[in-house]
């Protein structure tokens, strides 16, 4: 896991998996110390490089890019290591309190505005078939 502000501003906790395996056991053992390490550090890395050039709608929707984006960090490296990374996969993004309550009441006040677009369109199809029958009624005295 590690925590990051976004590219818009917003403090983040990301948590993330890394899938590996050691494709040249010579390499993993001479060209590095610990290659366990060496990889979660370069995991951790660039995961916080990831979540400092992506917004928080690209956290949240576009984890599909953001995993092969963060694979190939993290693989270009490790190969020189006699490592291969499989996969990477962003598991969960946390926000703060204060935004998801900020996120909240942004959406109740979005339902809002609609509503009230919707009822202000019927209040105006409603006139329009007064108007009508109106000019209907005077068309016809009788009426």
């Amino acid at each position: 896991a590690q925590e990051g502000i976004t590219r818009d501003n917003v403090t983040v906790r990301v948590d993330a998996v890394v899938y590996f395996k050691v494709v040249d056991p010579a390499s993993a053992l001479i060209k590095v110390e610990d290659y366990r390490f060496a990889v979660s550090q370069m995991a951790q890395t660039s995961l916080r490089s990831i979540i400092g050039k992506s917004e928080l709608d690209d956290l949240l929707s576009n984890r599909e890019k953001l995993n092969q984006g963060l694979e190939l960090m993290i693989d270009s490296p490790a190969v020189g290591w006699g490592v291969q990374v499989d996969r990477v996969e962003i598991k969960d993004v946390s926000l703060p309190e204060a935004m998801k309550r900020s996120m909240a009441r942004q959406a109740e006040a979005d339902r809002e505005r609609r509503a009230r677009v919707i009822n202000a369109d019927a209040e105006l199809q409603a006139s329009k078939k007064l108007a009508e029958a109106a000019q209907q009624m005077a068309d016809t005295p009788a009426a």
